[in-house]
């Protein structure tokens, strides 16, 4: 089975810092993956990077076998962690922005992802909770036909009924032909539906498993590996 990503050798730097150091890595088709790390440890500099928004000052990053760029924009779709959303829009102006921006959006699959989560066309973005806007970003990014989605955090500072929501929507409309990399600290909350997880640690690739394994191998849960890995 070809890879659906393919990192090989990255390096990123500002200046004397980098912020990846020869990151190696390959996602297969059909996973949720889990990037886990502690807050700089450069897993948002990761996703930016897959979806095209920043250069490796080394190496090289393709989907699909293509080299990122202006040719997978259509194969990725990125939720960063602040909102693709103008405070002026009501939810279905932001609907309609993405559906005029991005020909692979599915206007039914974004209606059928509001009434999940109880999203009112009407309401105004500004007046959303935190929860509540999450909810619509995870709606906008999930309604692409895209191969790869990249989340960046998002279920971070909303409250754990938000969470429940969001987690229970991605497993009910991601598509299995496509692979999911969530990013994220807060491994409790989130590591039952990951199939594999990654471990960054200041820019380097520290572990990268299969949940069961981890379970079957090491005995642990995802989170006491994480506490574990990020203890050292």
């Amino acid at each position: 089975m070809s890879n659906l990503l393919q990192i090989n050798n990255v390096t990123k730097s500002y200046g004397s810092k980098r912020a990846l150091d020869d990151v190696t890595l390959e996602i297969a088709p059909g996973k949720i993956v889990g990037l886990l790390g502690s807050n700089g440890s450069g897993k948002s500099t990761l996703m930016k990077m897959v979806s095209g928004l920043l250069q490796p000052t080394k190496g090289t990053v393709s989907v699909t076998g293509i080299p990122v760029g202006l040719n997978t924009k259509s194969l990725v779709a990125f939720m960063p962690d602040r909102p693709l959303t103008e405070s002026w829009m009501k939810v279905r102006d932001a609907i309609a922005y993405f559906q005029d921006f991005y020909q692979d959006f599915d206007i039914a699959k974004a209606r059928e992802m509001l009434k999940f989560m109880n999203l009112n066309e009407n309401d105004r973005v500004s007046i959303l909770s935190k929860g509540m806007n999450e909810r619509l970003q995870l709606t906008l990014t999930l309604s692409r036909d895209a191969r790869l989605y990249l989340l960046d955090e998002p279920i971070g500072g909303v409250d754990p009924v938000a969470r429940g929501k969001i987690l229970d929507a991605i497993v009910e409309f991601y598509n299995e032909n496509s692979s999911l990399i969530i990013s994220t600290h807060l491994v409790r909350d989130i590591e039952r539906i990951f199939d594999e997880v990654v471990f960054i640690r200041e820019g380097e690739i520290v572990m990268k498993e299969e949940v069961e394994n981890i379970r079957i191998k090491y005995g642990k849960s995802v989170d006491d590996m994480f506490k574990e890995v990020y203890a050292e």
